[in-house]
């Protein structure tokens, strides 16, 4: 089953913001945490779900950041103000770039981009949503477990979509958090988004993989369970090794990185669903992997 609307996913985990960009709420019996950083669009979205499903915010103690991508931690400086006592945690590497300025930047920009794309840049103002810095508290890494109360948070080191990318898993639920590190669902069809290293993609797919999960929960395009849940990582290892096989026999065809890029753009597009990402990000994608291909990452 695929649950892409805001609402719960089980009694424990609660998906907000929109199905372009979601972020997970964790309930425990008496704290919560909330799983991934969303865009920055999202902010008045979450903002009214957590009234609409009578979330008593004070018990949101932690936000972990999956990955450092501006799409996936754009919400944070906004609800970091909003709950001060939360902690940020975030891998090593996730640490290191969000204390660069010209990654603060980038991260602004297009997430000040996708705002003004959604028609949310006077709401914004007037809100106060804007992408400042993150500090992040708690440095977490492969082999950590994070409470919740009653609920347990494995942590994995999961590289490949970018070199800080970790997943989370919680046993009691059998709950894959893996953000863009499993593929990013369109329906039947999932991107492989190998931005980083395209070989380490597929380990940690393949290691993740490995856990007994029912339930998988992307940040984009929403939660799988049942046999979606059970079997997306081995749908998204045969995407990823399709995917890798366009890449190669465009780039052998062309032998130019930026040809090649944009004939790949064109292909993604043709099944992509329309208003995801604009076109100029999705070719900052499929250029990083091209790269690779080329042996140049």
């Amino acid at each position: 089953m695929v649950i892409e609307n805001p609402g719960f996913v089980t009694d424990r985990i609660l998906l907000l913001g929109r199905k372009e960009s979601c972020v997970y709420l964790l309930k425990g019996r008496r704290e919560y945490v909330l799983l991934g950083g969303g865009a920055a669009f999202i902010v008045p979205d979450v903002n009214h779900q957590l009234k609409k499903f009578n979330i008593e915010e004070k018990k949101i103690n932690r936000i972990v950041i999956l990955h450092s991508h501006f799409d996936h931690c754009g919400i944070v400086p906004f609800f970091k103000k909003q709950w001060p006592w939360a902690k940020i945690s975030a891998s090593p590497r996730a640490k290191e770039l969000l204390t660069k300025p010209e990654v603060v930047k980038n991260i602004s920009s297009l997430n000040q981009l996708l705002l003004d794309e959604y028609g949310l840049e006077k709401l914004a103002g007037k809100m106060g949503i804007e992408f400042d810095r993150i500090h992040v508290d708690d440095v977490v890494k492969e082999g950590d477990v994070l409470v919740c109360d009653d609920l347990s948070m494995e942590v994995i080191d999961v590289p490949g979509h970018s070199s800080c990318s970790i997943a989370v898993y919680v046993p009691q639920e059998k709950a894959m958090f893996a953000s863009d590190a499993g593929g990013i669902p369109f329906g039947d069809q999932i991107f492989t988004a190998a931005n980083s290293n395209f070989d380490k993609y597929l380990e940690s797919l393949q290691k993740m993989a490995g856990y007994d999960i029912r339930i998988y929960l992307a940040e984009h395009y929403g939660a799988r369970t049942g046999d979606d849940g059970r079997h997306f990582l081995k749908k998204s290892m045969a995407a990823a090794k399709e995917t890798r096989m366009v890449l190669e026999a465009s780039y052998a065809k062309t032998k130019n990185i930026e040809m090649s890029t944009q004939e790949v753009t064109d292909w993604v597009l043709g099944w992509m669903p329309d208003g995801f990402m604009p076109r100029e990000i999705i070719s900052m994608v499929v250029r990083q992997m091209m790269r690779f291909i080329a042996g140049l990452n």
